[in-house]
């Protein structure tokens, strides 16, 4: 494990040199994150990272390891060996049962076709399934039925002691599926198919739910569907990501081109009133109730966006192939107040009289119209490859994991400094070091 203290926006050797992205300068007065730790545990890509408490999270990739580490500190807590192949999928378990201690554990699938579930606290192997005919690629817990279920070729679903409970095979399309308990226990578990999304062009990448009512997913081919959950209808859709017609004062030359590499969208987040897309090298901001992307930056990275988070604020951060992680603010234009129209030649021919009611209406409906725009305000430099995800612990900081076999801590510098501030004056209160002068 490794500690740096880190400048403005230094980029270190071996870096690709930045084009046409925004750029933050030096000083980064509103990046909290200028210390980080270094941690290395994987000898391959690391693609995964899942919180297992406030301060403990688990990481895994291409060379077969879980690793867990304490966020704090960035102590590595165990190392997990059990999978021959790399890890496809992982996810958190926590027990619920009223009448034992609380125990969290972990699941994890591979390409070897086995899915294990692990002991966060005594870092043991619990149990391990190898019935599967392919690889899984997706795991979901559904705490509040104790249930949990795979996904590849198959949808399975499984109890806590790892009992297959119901499968549907043969999945190709993009299926609403109904999990059912049967309250005839020779009946048992059920998975009944609701409905088939066809609406989009090419295949779902992402899907994120914004509530109970609504769920939003995003193709191949820049198509981003907002869903009504009760009766699986849509209720928008957005292709072009950004109609210089609706905001015409705003980056109207912003228009995504249609190759599949710029307009896929690769990650979806929302906070119940916005839904962030990561599309191509891309950050939209999706607005629910006006139905319409209010605010973008188009080249947020020189690569693809992989992950993106809205924090507790109104801040949101970005992790790209380019190796960068960034941090932006949706903030609100502020508006210059309007010019009046000069009178002219089309006013003096009347042309100008037909609209006037027109005009005003508009007038008046671009001025209650806020105007919104993403601003750059850190850029975390620290790894050499494609940063895959991140976690946001909060005050502890902020882990990222990379395609260079790397999960680095980043670290709120002020707070740090504080700490270790105060641990030194406890030290020296401790062995009597500290006189107080009155």
């Amino acid at each position: 494990m490794l500690r740096w203290l880190i400048g403005g926006g230094r980029e270190p050797q071996g870096l690709a040199e930045k084009s046409s992205v925004q750029t933050v300068g030096e000083e980064q007065t509103q990046n909290p994150y200028t210390e980080l730790l270094v941690l290395k545990g994987h000898q391959d890509i690391v693609r995964f990272l899942v919180q297992i408490d406030d301060c403990r999270f688990a990481s895994a990739g291409d060379d077969g390891i879980v690793c867990l580490w304490n966020a704090q500190t960035g102590e590595k807590l165990f190392e997990l060996h059990g999978h021959t192949h790399k890890i496809t999928a992982i996810a958190p378990f926590s027990s619920s049962d009223a009448f034992e201690e609380k125990r969290h554990l972990i699941i994890t699938a591979s390409a070897d076709r086995t899915v294990i579930v692990w002991d966060c606290t005594s870092g043991r192997q619990v149990q391990k399934v190898s019935c599967f005919h392919s690889t899984v690629k997706c795991l979901t817990v559904l705490q509040r039925l104790d249930v949990w279920l795979s996904g590849g070729s198959d949808l399975c679903v499984w109890n806590r002691k790892l009992d297959l409970l119901c499968k549907t095979s043969h999945l190709t399309d993009a299926v609403i599926f109904r999990l059912t308990d049967s309250n005839n226990e020779s009946e048992g578990w059920n998975v009944l198919e609701v409905k088939r999304l066809v609406d989009h062009q090419d295949n779902i990448l992402s899907l994120v739910s914004v509530n109970d009512l609504t769920f939003v997913t995003g193709s191949h081919v820049g198509e981003l569907i907002v869903w009504d959950a009760l009766d699986w209808t849509k209720q928008a859709s957005e292709c072009n990501f950004w109609d210089s017609s609706v905001h015409p004062d705003v980056q109207p030359e912003i228009k995504l081109s249609q190759s599949p590499n710029e307009t896929s969208v690769q990650h979806l987040t929302s906070d119940e009133e916005y839904v962030f897309a990561a599309v191509g090298k891309g950050i939209y901001v999706y607005n629910l109730q006006m139905k319409c992307v209010i605010a973008c930056q188009r080249t947020a990275h020189d690569s693809s966006v992989l992950h993106i988070e809205k924090l507790p604020n109104r801040q949101l951060i970005s992790c790209s192939e380019d190796g960068s992680v960034r941090i932006w603010e949706l903030r609100e234009k502020q508006q210059l107040p309007a010019e009046p129209v000069p009178t002219g030649f089309f006013n003096m021919w009347g042309f100008g009289r037909a609209n006037k009611q027109a005009n005003q209406a508009a007038k008046k409906m671009q001025e209650n119209t806020p105007i919104y725009f993403l601003e750059l305000v850190g850029d975390l430099i620290g790894h050499s490859s494609a940063v895959q995800m991140f976690l946001y612990f909060g005050e502890l900081g902020l882990a990222t994991c990379s395609a260079d076999h790397l999960i680095i801590l980043w670290k709120d510098g002020e707070r740090e400094s504080s700490l270790r501030s105060l641990t030194l004056f406890q030290k020296l209160a401790q062995n009597g070091d500290l006189q107080l002068k009155l």
